[in-house]
């Protein structure tokens, strides 16, 4: 079982970096954003208020708070976020979801979703598809801030 769970392990990490370098591309040249800041603007389109704090918003990305700052710097440049204090704990600051970064999230999910149908459409049945989902959502359940 030890090898078997090696060997899907290595599978999932392939097959995300296959689909992650795939949507890339498109989403480099038509929404001019990587696919991690789509990932950041998912999860902020997701929070009540659109916002969440920096060290929340790492936690669900999976990476440091200074990374998001990194990150968040560059969209809050060009519009798609913005930095909003705590009005009780000026430590405190969260990201937020501008009205051009809704938009612009929106415009990539739909991106996401024609690459989605390219990749799945001529592998898999609607059937396996709902199981495979299933499975995956397993994996991921107990994680803050699912996108599905």
């Amino acid at each position: 079982m030890e090898d078997l769970c090696l060997k899907n392990i290595l599978r999932l990490l392939q097959s995300a970096e296959q689909i992650k370098a795939r949507l890339s591309g498109d989403v480099a040249s038509v929404h001019g954003i990587s696919v991690n800041e789509v990932f950041l603007l998912l999860h902020l389109e997701q929070a009540p208020l659109h916002r969440l704090s920096r060290v929340e918003l790492a936690k669900r990305m999976h990476v440091t708070a200074s990374t998001i700052t990194r990150m968040a710097t560059p969209m809050e440049k060009i519009g798609l976020v913005t930095r909003q204090a705590d009005a009780r704990d000026a430590r405190l600051a969260f990201v937020v979801l501008t009205d051009s970064g809704l938009e612009k999230v929106k415009e990539a999910r739909a991106t996401f979703s024609k690459q989605a149908t390219y990749v799945f459409r001529d592998r898999w049945t609607e059937a396996e598809l709902d199981q495979l989902s299933g499975l995956l959502h397993r994996l991921v359940a107990d994680s803050p801030g699912d996108l599905t």
